[in-house]
């Protein structure tokens, strides 16, 4: 396996979601996000369907590691940045708030934090990657809905969930290359 680099992403089974946020309270609480934002989310999809048989779906997200991050390319002072492994982070010493990776980011994934003057986003638990754990949400979703690891490698869950089945990423025509891929 010597000189395979990681590629970190999350795999999210749609089947699976059932609305209960536990992923945003483990990632605010892990992370420490103050009140009236938020790193991840789940959006409503629905209903669908014809009346009496309604269904709802549910589409958790939050930011999409991208391959290409728009947000990399037009921040000033480098402050937002990508690993090796594709984890794309904000140094926030760096940042001076210009917001122009907010802009830059067609997930709105990015939010501005009034009280540091600083743009934060979802951080794929970076210390707690590199610690061997799972990042907060992954830990905390009760159905199993959310899997995050590397997917160059054959045998960790990313790939298990990926292979043989079909997915999608959000937003493929702006070319950012997701590392956030949809199974159901």
């Amino acid at each position: 396996m010597s000189g395979r680099h990681k590629r970190y992403v999350f795999v999210i089974d749609l089947s699976k979601c059932i609305d209960c946020t536990a992923c945003m309270v483990g990632c605010k609480a892990e992370n420490t996000v103050p009140l009236g934002h938020w790193r991840n989310w789940v959006e409503e999809k629905g209903p669908e369907g014809t009346f009496p048989n309604l269904t709802m779906r549910f589409e958790p997200g939050n930011c999409m590691h991208c391959d290409r991050p728009p947000c990399v390319e037009v921040c000033p002072t480098e402050a937002s940045y990508k690993r090796e492994d594709g984890v794309v982070l904000i140094d926030a010493e760096r940042c001076i708030g210009c917001k122009a990776c907010l802009e830059a980011c067609p997930y709105h994934a990015r939010y501005y934090d009034e009280t540091k003057g600083k743009v934060d986003k979802c951080s794929f638990c970076a210390h707690r990657l590199d610690a061997g754990l799972d990042t907060a949400c992954v830990h905390t979703c009760m159905t199993g809905a959310r899997a995050a690891g590397d997917v160059n490698d054959p045998r960790s869950e990313v790939s298990r969930l990926l292979a043989g089945r079909s997915y999608r990423v959000k937003l493929p025509e702006k070319g950012t290359g997701p590392a956030v891929y949809y199974v159901e």
